[in-house]
């Protein structure tokens, strides 16, 4: 009779589902989430930009460009109009034309963008020749381009 009094013993010590377990666990996930809660910013709180389209609070004036050809036999145009022979080493009429532009182009507060176009065969020299007048007129913003065919 020993032996059954021992095997109703481990039987009778089940307990059942507790409940009171069970709560505790919810009432800690449910603080973790009140806790968290207050962690989280909106939007608008953070300090960030967004890509997106600007908006000007002034208006950009737009930089306009000068071009300068120089041709295969040695003229140099400005803005399509003849500014040196091909003897002219020192552009006499194009270094006066640009030493007015930069002095228009200080006063208005822009920048002046020249652009050189020079043909596949034009003369090296003639080259040097233009770049020594944008000096000389203290033009810095020079470009190279190469012709469309």
């Amino acid at each position: 009779m020993a032996n059954r009094n021992k095997h109703k013993r481990s039987t009778e010590i089940h307990m059942g589902f507790q409940i009171a377990p069970m709560i505790d666990v919810v009432f800690v996930i449910m603080l973790f989430f009140m806790v968290m809660a207050g962690q989280v910013q909106k939007e608008q709180e953070l300090k960030l930009k967004l890509p997106g389209r600007a908006v000007a609070s002034e208006e950009v004036e737009a930089i306009e460009e000068t071009q300068i050809r120089v041709l295969e036999s040695g003229d140099v145009l400005l803005n399509d109009e003849p500014m040196g022979a091909p003897g002219d080493a020192k552009l006499v009429e194009m270094t006066a034309t640009l030493i007015r532009l930069k002095q228009a182009s200080d006063d208005a507060r822009s920048k002046v963008v020249c652009t050189i176009v020079a043909d596949e065969l034009a003369p090296f020299q003639r080259v040097v020749d233009v770049l020594n007048s944008l000096s000389v007129a203290r033009i810095a913003n020079v470009t190279f381009e190469v012709p469309a065919e």
